[in-house]
């Protein structure tokens, strides 16, 4: 049978392949980013700072506890695209099984964990006293529900990796409408507040991994996955050493980034609620500088991986600049826009002046966040799609630890810039990416077998 859903990228058009499958991806992040800011946006309105500091706290420990998920089905993505890419799509459906049960299994160890050290992280987050009842509710909820988001993060990936953007944006946004109804159910109109609007979050994306599921099960022969239960149970061990090792560099530039981001706004808390409910609008501008990015890595990252395994090179090269042209023309448009029209972008959240007062300052910094995004969007395709886990950890260290700590520390305490230094640095980390891959791409190490070295 002809496996309709599976693309070959490997030949054809690369920016219309790349527009055909980042536009979906772009959506997606799009809609993940609008539910998450809805939360926000309903519950600063219903309880003012104080609950815009709640869920920008929960927010930030449950967003950290995905580390696994979102380096572990990156990797995987990465080499179900290698398979596909070098002919082996035999070996499909036995991958997906190995990595989705050892994934299920790190989500529960993963929560279990997290609700018994729950109140040390919080306290750790110097969590304004004002907004601590609703970070542990929100937080909560999260750490509950993390094994929906691990399974979304899994079944999203096997479809990527596929060259399936469309179902995943199907999905999402039957997800974002449906937060978007609940936020307004259990926030508004049954006053649970923060805990209500995780709820709302953590059913949503309950939804759209069950959505997920029941696709690839019915139409598995089409995707090519002839998966077994026992698969899922019984790990593959050459295909599972294949995951970690690719994915343990992944996994760990994720968590060290939000490790630092952490770091970074228990420094930002520790200024008072207002400094505090302006980093949560903060984080919401960075997902939004980082939409166009992701979508375009993640596209580009499974296009560079079938290529390199396919032997295809010159092609590469393509697909990277066709990644630079996009980001950096739509972060140049963005930033006009924050440029141009701050008090219409900052006052969506809230018409505190305090907190007002606090985001014309930032401005700047928005700016180098949206140039920095885009810039790394080119490199972390080719370092991600190559498979090489030794540029994945140096790139992780690098970037996620060394740099954006160091950058943070050297600006808001050691030249006492205090919250502006700690989120300038933050941004300034954000081109660490680009540098270290064009070092990458010079060196030509790019075109071995990188998950496979």
């Amino acid at each position: 049978m002809e496996r309709t859903h599976i693309r070959d990228f490997t030949r054809g058009s690369i920016p219309k392949a790349l527009m055909v499958f980042a536009w979906p991806l772009f959506l997606s992040n799009l809609l993940q980013v609008v539910y998450n800011m809805v939360d926000m946006i309903v519950v600063g309105r219903a309880l003012g700072k104080a609950g815009i500091s709640a869920v920008s706290v929960g927010g930030d420990v449950s967003h950290f506890l995905t580390f696994i998920a979102m380096g572990f089905s990156a990797a995987g993505q990465v080499i179900i695209a290698r398979y596909i890419g070098a002919k082996q799509q035999d070996k499909l459906g036995r991958f997906v099984g190995t990595m989705s049960g050892f994934l299920m299994a790190a989500a529960v160890v993963i929560s279990a964990a997290a609700l018994l050290c729950q109140d040390v992280i919080l306290r750790l987050m110097n969590t304004p006293q004002e907004a601590y009842a609703g970070a542990v509710a929100y937080s909560t909820v999260c750490m509950m529900g993390l094994v929906f988001i691990y399974g979304y993060n899994i079944v999203s990936a096997v479809l990527r990796g596929m060259g399936d953007s469309r179902h995943p944006f199907i999905f999402i946004s039957i997800a974002a409408v449906l937060n978007l109804a609940l936020d307004f159910v259990f926030v508004l109109g049954l006053g649970m507040g923060p805990g209500g609007a995780a709820l709302a979050t953590v059913i949503s994306q309950a939804v759209s991994f069950i959505s997920c599921t029941v696709l690839l099960v019915r139409r598995h022969k089409d995707f090519g996955l002839d998966t077994k239960l026992r698969d899922f149970i019984h790990w593959d061990g050459e295909m599972l050493s294949a995951l970690v090792k690719l994915g343990t560099p992944m996994a760990i530039k994720s968590a060290s980034i939000q490790i630092s981001k952490l770091f970074v706004n228990s420094f930002i808390n520790s200024y008072g609620v207002a400094i505090s409910a302006f980093a949560g609008i903060a984080n919401k501008l960075a997902s939004i500088s980082n939409l166009v990015s992701n979508a375009l890595n993640t596209a580009g990252s499974t296009m560079v991986g079938q290529n390199i395994a396919a032997g295809e090179y010159s092609r590469v090269k393509k697909i990277m600049l066709c990644i630079a042209a996009i980001s950096l023309t739509i972060a140049g448009a963005i930033s006009m826009v924050i440029v141009l029209f701050p008090e219409a972008v900052f006052g969506v959240f809230t018409d505190d002046p305090t907190v007002m007062e606090i985001a014309y300052p930032y401005i700047p910094i928005a700016v180098m966040l949206f140039a920095g995004s885009a810039m790394r969007s080119i490199m972390n395709a080719l370092i991600n799609g190559s498979g090489n886990y030794r540029i994945n950890f140096a790139t992780a260290i690098l970037d996620g630890i060394v740099m954006r700590i160091g950058l943070a520390l050297l600006f808001g305490l050691a030249l006492g810039m205090k919250h502006y230094g700690f989120w300038l640095g933050d941004a300034l980390a954000g081109f660490t990416p680009f540098f270290i891959g064009l070092v990458f791409y010079r060196s030509g190490k790019w075109k071995k077998a990188g998950a496979q070295s």
